[in-house]
């Protein structure tokens, strides 16, 4: 009894444990939906559903993006050239508002400090003199929009 070890009465065909795990999950399909043959969507896989659904909503937040940006600058600088300094942005300006926003949303303490450094970025134009700070701007957006029109 005392030097006897215990044996793993397992079966050697196939790993029960994940075997028992899609049983599980095919009831719960069948439980939430009552019918275990239809899968929303337009394929009968659901990994490519949820492949086409996520294409879609990042395609529709984009459009949506780029249009409430080129909203919010076109009252002051036109459509034109509102349409040009979105359409025009650099590689590396995209990618770290990517990152950042990423940052954001990953965590509580990545949302503390993108809000924080967001926060002082904005106490830092305030305490510059107002026509300062709108000169600095216009001159930025006004790079990018000739940085790439003029390629």
């Amino acid at each position: 009894m005392f030097g006897r070890k215990k044996r793993n009465k397992r079966k050697a065909t196939g790993n029960h444990v994940t075997d028992r795990g899609a049983v599980v999950v095919d009831n719960t399909v069948t439980a939430a939906t009552g019918n275990d043959s239809d899968v929303a969507g337009p394929s009968p896989n659901p990994a490519t559903n949820l492949l086409i659904h996520d294409v879609l909503l990042r395609a529709g937040t984009r459009i949506m993006r780029n249009s409430l940006e080129k909203g919010l600058l076109s009252n002051r600088y036109g459509r034109e050239s509102a349409k040009e300094m979105i359409d025009n942005r650099s590689a590396r300006a995209a990618m770290t508002t990517f990152l950042v926003s990423r940052l954001a949303t990953r965590s509580l303490p990545g949302a503390a400090i993108v809000g924080t450094g967001l926060l002082a970025k904005t106490l830092f134009d305030r305490s510059q003199s107002r026509r300062k700070a709108k000169r600095k701007g216009d001159r930025q957006l006004r790079r990018q929009q000739r940085d790439k029109t003029s390629d």
